[in-house]
């Protein structure tokens, strides 16, 4: 049976690792030696439950759209990340580093983010525990997200702008990972996908999987089944992804839908469909798939979406991609955009656009009817509304 689970060098299958410069190596080793010890201990589970269960308000709920499957046929549920506390996904992921960088004794944390989200609950986190906070942001997705670098700010975090390349997610994270380089000793870095060096993807990937433990258990109290025939999610670096994936990877009847954004299309020049236009290589400190030019250069992605605005993927989705295990299809702006109005007018829910784009992919899929397929609404829509007011002249 295939492993689709980080190995002890740190490599899913051919993807992985850790492709760091040398000032970073101690910082890296250390959170690699001391994670899995620190994470399995009894005080830190304890704490990061009940932190996820009285301040961030899980388990989110598993609510079954009714009149989104009477549209498709089949029964569709949303995993509401959406209702979490700061709106997404993310908030997991950065209580458990929060937790991670205080045992380690650092003081000072930074962040990259793209559509806010992953800035947001850093500086949530931060707020929460005392520590200091620099959020990295391209200077575009800081106009385009203007609510979540307001929300940033008042929660006591500078909010830096990323002004090289494409002035996006991928140039936030460079900026990041120099702030590291240049200060070891003090700083803690919270990345907020499953992307970076070894152990980054491995461990938001498992602060990221209560959100598949939940729906395992949720699924078999309303249909007597703990798993789905389909989980899909969204995916640009791919966090909300591999946490609905998480618990149902080695059960090889449930398949697994992962949404990239196609941008204008796919061949348009304008996309970050990472499988469809990547070739393997080296990105953020991991070896993954990621567009790039015949000589190695990065393609500057693009989606509507600042969180899909991503030029790669996590390695553990490269190689469930590169396996099979995973499908991996692309979702355009417009399509995103029209999936995000239909669940707003059909149930009366917002979705981020990025969790839109996975919504948009029932479209194609066909149920022969009472399908159990479960969706990861990864965020809400709030950001969002500049952007769906002058896509829909609203």
């Amino acid at each position: 049976m295939t492993n689709y689970f980080v190995n002890d060098k740190g490599y899913y299958g051919d993807f992985g690792g850790a492709y760091i410069p040398e000032m970073l190596y101690p910082n890296v080793e250390e959170l690699r030696q001391q994670y899995l010890k620190v994470i399995k201990e009894e005080s830190f589970q304890q704490e990061f439950r009940a932190l996820l269960k009285d301040y961030v308000g899980r388990p989110s709920p598993l609510y079954l759209a009714k009149r989104l499957s009477e549209r498709y046929g089949a029964n569709i549920f949303l995993k509401r990340e959406d209702l979490n506390h700061t709106g997404a996904h993310k908030i997991n992921n950065t209580i458990g580093q929060i937790l991670l960088a205080e045992h380690l004794g650092k003081k000072r944390i930074i962040a990259e983010t793209g559509a806010g989200q992953h800035g947001v609950a850093t500086a949530t986190v931060c707020a929460l525990r005392g520590l200091e906070c620099v959020v990295y942001m391209g200077e575009v997705d800081i106009k385009r997200q203007a609510p979540n670098v307001a929300r940033m700010k008042m929660l006591g975090a500078t909010v830096v702008p990323a002004t090289s390349g494409s002035k996006t997610l991928k140039d936030a994270t460079n900026e990041a990972m120099r702030d590291w380089i240049n200060n070891p000793e003090d700083t803690y870095y919270i990345i907020g996908s499953v992307v970076g060096p070894h152990p980054y993807p491995d461990m938001v990937a498992y602060f990221q999987s209560v959100i598949s433990e939940e729906a395992k258990k949720q699924l078999a109290e309303q249909t007597g089944k703990q798993s789905p025939d389909y989980v899909l999610a969204c995916v640009g670096g791919g966090s909300n992804a591999i946490g609905m994936f998480y618990h149902f990877i080695d059960d090889e009847q449930v398949q697994l839908i992962a949404v990239e954004a196609g941008g204008k299309g796919v061949d348009s020049g304008f996309t970050a469909a990472t499988t469809a236009k990547g070739k393997e290589g080296v990105l953020h400190g991991s070896r993954s798939i990621l567009m790039q030019t015949a000589d190695g250069q990065v393609v500057e992605p693009h989606s509507v979406s600042a969180g899909l605005d991503y030029p790669g993927i996590g390695p553990q989705h490269a190689h469930l991609f590169k396996t099979g295990r995973g499908k991996y299809v692309s979702i355009t702006d417009d399509e995103s955009l029209d999936a995000g109005l239909r669940l707003t007018q059909l149930e009366g829910i917002i979705p981020a656009i990025e969790s839109a784009h996975a919504l948009a992919y029932l479209e194609y899929m066909e149920f022969k009817g009472g399908e159990n397929v479960v969706v990861c609404l990864s965020g809400r829509g709030d950001k969002d509304m500049e952007t769906y007011m002058k896509h829909f002249n609203l």
